[in-house]
């Protein structure tokens, strides 16, 4: 689960770069009214990476918390 959490969480970064870089070509050849809504997704796919890894730091110190919790209380008995 650790590999697919990585893996998403470059994807939605590489996702909102190439959806910005596409979207800032098609709005200098055709226009910014035309294409400039098109911005939306990148930010949509940038707060994405941004959300799964406050997730996944989150997790982890979750999962550290549980691990010292239980040698806790395997040291008191």
């Amino acid at each position: 689960m650790q590999l697919y959490n990585k893996i998403m969480l470059y994807f939605w970064l590489f996702a909102a770069i190439v959806v910005f870089l596409i979207t800032t070509y098609f709005s200098m050849t055709d226009g910014i009214k035309k294409w400039g809504f098109y911005y939306v997704f990148a930010v949509i796919a940038l707060m994405m990476f941004v959300v799964k890894k406050w997730m996944m730091n989150r997790m982890e110190k979750h999962i550290q918390f549980l691990e010292e919790k239980k040698r806790a209380e395997q040291a008191a008995k």
